[in-house]
């Protein structure tokens, strides 16, 4: 071979490692997101009636910015959930209220993103609205973190009730100052549902369904939430007012990990 030759073969061999360099690296970058299985829909499609306020999608919430995994603020659930949660809303809409949705399925990825800010004891910048009374050292302990969701299931849903016509809601603007999330509703965060004497995800006693200091109207919007609930199918975790999870479910040993995007549910 002349020294031509052998010039062009090294170009041609440099030319043939770059490009399958190159393709192992777009395969690499194009492996494609994991999706949901068939029974899994987007609840607005199901029922357009029922308000959103998915909180993990923005900045409000106890870590204090959105979370891994929620691509877009949907309520994705199983079919059946779903379908239970339309059952409930008609029975709301004849009473004069609407339910609202803070959160629905969440992917692993974002409970990860939970218990590595759990193990962060210095970020406590949110603390003063979501856990102001709870050492975030005994987050695990105390349950309010678990390297585990029920909503990553598919079945289970975080949610409340808006009196109609719905009142406007303010958005968070990070960096405000923050309240008390048990403080009286006025001084609370602004939230336009009916007052369940807490706010949303306040890890605090005072969020266990029936604790006895929660009386009057507060607990009547607890008990209606509840027992309405519970009649379609739907059973409430005790220390946290807004958390049910449909029974039985789909996929009870099932961690989903895809992420909360209309792509996800889309054949």
């Amino acid at each position: 071979m002349n020294r031509s030759s052998a010039a062009r073969t090294l170009v041609v061999l440099a030319s043939t490692a770059l490009l399958a360099g190159l393709t192992s690296t777009v395969s690499a970058q194009a492996d494609p997101e994991p999706k949901a299985p068939e029974d899994f829909v987007v609840l607005s499609d199901v029922d357009p009636t029922i308000l959103h306020d998915i909180r993990y999608r923005t900045a409000y919430n106890f870590i204090g910015e959105p979370i891994d995994g929620y691509r877009q603020p949907l309520c994705i659930l199983t079919e059946d959930a779903a379908n239970a949660l339309v059952e409930a809303q008609e029975i709301f809409l004849e009473q004069g209220y609407s339910l609202k949705v803070y959160d629905c399925y969440r992917p692993q990825r974002a409970v990860d993103q939970f218990v590595a800010w759990a193990q962060d004891l210095d970020d406590q910048r949110m603390k003063e609205d979501f856990y102001p009374r709870v050492d975030k050292s005994r987050l695990f302990a105390d349950g309010y973190i678990a390297e585990r969701s029920g909503h990553s299931r598919g079945s289970t849903v975080d949610l409340t009730l808006v009196e109609l016509p719905a009142a406007e809601q303010r958005p968070y603007v990070p960096g405000e100052p923050l309240t008390d999330c048990a403080a009286p509703r006025d001084e609370r965060f602004p939230d336009n549902s009916i007052d369940m004497g807490t706010g949303y995800d306040c890890f605090d006693t005072l969020s266990h369904t029936l604790d006895p200091r929660i009386q009057g109207e507060q607990r009547a919007n607890r008990l209606l939430l509840r027992e309405t609930l519970e009649a379609v199918g739907f059973v409430n975790y005790e220390h946290e007012w807004w958390h049910y999870t449909y029974q039985p479910e789909p996929y009870p040993d099932t961690y989903f990990d895809f992420p909360v995007h209309r792509r996800s549910v889309t054949p």
